[in-house]
């Protein structure tokens, strides 16, 4: 790490030197990388990365850039190491107690407002629950672009409800959403919303080894495990969904690679209305990614 770490580095010889141990390593964005690693530790915005390329960085700056270069080349993700993701054009505080926003998550975004837009204004009153909430980004993105609609959002882990709770103050939505403990919908009374929401865990346990090492090795294993057929969640939601939905409600999830079919039909068999030509909407690489149902 000598090529980072010595003394005099400016903004732009430490961050090419960065990228440059990132690309031998095989990592895949090694320049966006660095620069986002380099712009937390020396506490700068992107505009000040652009246009001061020669500006001197200090040595505690140098010394916390080498750490988190180092943590990024055993396969430690950027947004763990920064502590925030990016999700629907708004930051997310994460951290070890909760998955990682994925981008193709927003997919799930898009497919509800979709709905939303199809049955009238989006300020009309509105209730959610976000089942699995973790960082609370769907819940609490869906409530920042519905400005009268309110949310339960739903998890097991206490830790990831207080970080759902921090987040959703951050971003100005605290008053309209609650956070809850709990397994799924069971306790979820009759009638209670318009629209379920949820990116359940969906990995067959025994893929789980194969995932990538910054999946496998950092994001919460039980927000992973989807089972034996990677179908638990979907059963236990669909169970308990047509009674919670008020009628003509929607149940909109994510699904995994290769579930496209199984899920509808899991769905159909609890008496779930779903339309076998239009229910699955695809991500950006065109995979299936969410699949919307009506009670």
């Amino acid at each position: 790490m000598g090529e980072i770490a010595g003394a005099g580095q400016t903004v732009a010889r430490a961050w090419m030197a960065a990228a440059g141990l990132m690309r031998q390593a095989g990592i895949a964005t090694p320049e966006l990388d660095a620069r986002l690693l380099l712009c937390h530790a020396a506490a700068i915005d992107h505009v000040t990365f652009v246009a001061r390329p020669d500006h001197a960085l200090a040595s505690e700056m140098m010394t916390r850039f080498g750490v988190l270069v180092e943590s990024r080349l055993r396969g430690v993700p950027v947004s763990r190491l920064v502590g925030l993701r990016e999700f629907y054009g708004r930051s997310f505080v994460i951290n070890d107690d909760t998955l990682d926003p994925r981008p193709d998550t927003e997919t799930l975004i898009e497919a509800a407002l979709a709905v939303v837009d199809v049955g009238g204004p989006r300020n009309r009153a509105l209730r959610l629950i976000d089942l699995g909430t973790g960082t609370g980004c769907i819940l609490i993105t869906l409530l920042a672009e519905l400005p009268r609609a309110t949310g339960i959002g739903v998890d097991r882990s206490a830790a990831a409800l207080a970080l759902a709770r921090e987040n959703a103050q951050r971003l100005g939505v605290a008053d309209r959403a609650q956070f809850v403990a709990g397994d799924w919908l069971a306790g979820i009374g009759d009638g209670a919303c318009d629209m379920i929401l949820a990116n359940p865990p969906y990995i067959e346990t025994a893929e789980i080894a194969a995932l990538a090492p910054e999946v496998r090795d950092h994001d919460p294993f039980m927000a992973l495990d989807g089972g034996e057929d990677g179908l638990d969640a979907y059963r236990q939601i669909a169970a308990r969904a047509g009674s919670v939905l008020q009628k003509g409600g929607k149940l909109i999830v994510e699904i995994g690679s290769g579930q496209a079919d199984a899920v509808p039909a899991l769905f159909r068999a609890h008496g779930l209305d779903v339309d076998h030509d239009n229910c699955a909407r695809r991500d950006l690489a065109g995979h299936p990614r969410c699949i919307v149902a009506s009670s």
